[in-house]
């Protein structure tokens, strides 16, 4: 122990013999180039440490969200639940990251009803996003694909999530039943609908649009790579525990 003293007060007396030895000017240099690195280091912690955890999962009503959610925070489908009326909402490991070694960040996933009335839950969650999981009923698409694409339009056009550049994968879910569409055929048809939709509202004056953003390219047929945040599509079934795509997801953009 001594001899780490004495080590230690010998690099102190060369380091101070040094310092004496240089001019002021180098001195004062050397001192602000520390201090702004500290800040850097500060600033770019706290930019880690505020970065939102939150992933909103939304959709039209019996698209699956719910089974969703809990098949990511239980591992379960718990087919008893009916179709929710109120946010699911909470802060969880992920079920398939729970025997993980070492510490794994936890996610906030919230459930917003697809019911119409309730849309505007939406909002309250958006602003503080760090990605949108649009799940689609790939079984039932063609009877619920206007609808489902309206809905859709309503995010892709939001202003925070044009400004944010919050990500969105919609998810084709159910694909594990016979009867159900692929995920190139929805994905192609949400961009025909979604489309018909830019069209028509863009014949709307802007005094009557209050938070939309124009989508696409003007002139051209509208494609997701268009938009400014990216647009993904993935497929999986909620109701077997297919939630890789959605979980991949999550791990790209609340951990990255």
């Amino acid at each position: 122990m001594d001899e780490w003293v004495r080590q230690a007060e010998a690099w102190a007396g060369q380091a101070e013999r040094w310092i004496r030895q240089q001019p002021p000017e180098q001195i004062y240099v050397a001192v602000a180039v520390i201090a702004v690195t500290i800040l850097v280091l500060l600033a770019a912690s706290c930019l880690k440490s505020s970065k939102s955890n939150t992933i909103v999962l939304s959709g039209l009503s019996g698209s699956g969200k719910t089974i969703l959610f809990y098949q990511l925070r239980d591992g379960s489908s718990h087919q008893g639940t009916v179709t929710s009326m109120d946010p699911n909402n909470d802060t969880f490991v992920l079920h398939s990251e729970l025997e993980r070694k070492g510490k794994v960040k936890p996610v906030h996933v919230v459930d917003v009803p697809g019911h119409a009335r309730l849309k505007p839950k939406l909002d309250e969650f958006l602003p503080r996003a760090a990605g949108v999981v649009f799940v689609v009923d790939a079984q039932d698409f063609l009877s619920s694909m206007q609808a489902a694409a309206e809905y859709l339009y309503d995010i892709l056009t939001k202003a925070t999530v044009v400004k944010k550049r919050i990500p969105v994968l919609i998810f084709c879910n159910k694909t594990d039943k016979v009867t159900a569409h692929s995920k190139e055929f929805i994905k192609k048809q949400l961009e025909k609908e979604v489309n018909k939709l830019r069209e028509s509202r863009n014949a709307i004056s802007s005094a009557d649009i209050t938070d939309e953003v124009e989508l696409g390219v003007p002139g051209e047929a509208f494609n997701f790579s268009q938009c400014q945040n990216k647009v993904t599509v993935a497929e999986g079934a909620g109701l077997t525990g297919n939630v890789s795509a959605v979980e991949q997801f999550i791990r790209e953009h609340v951990r990255a």
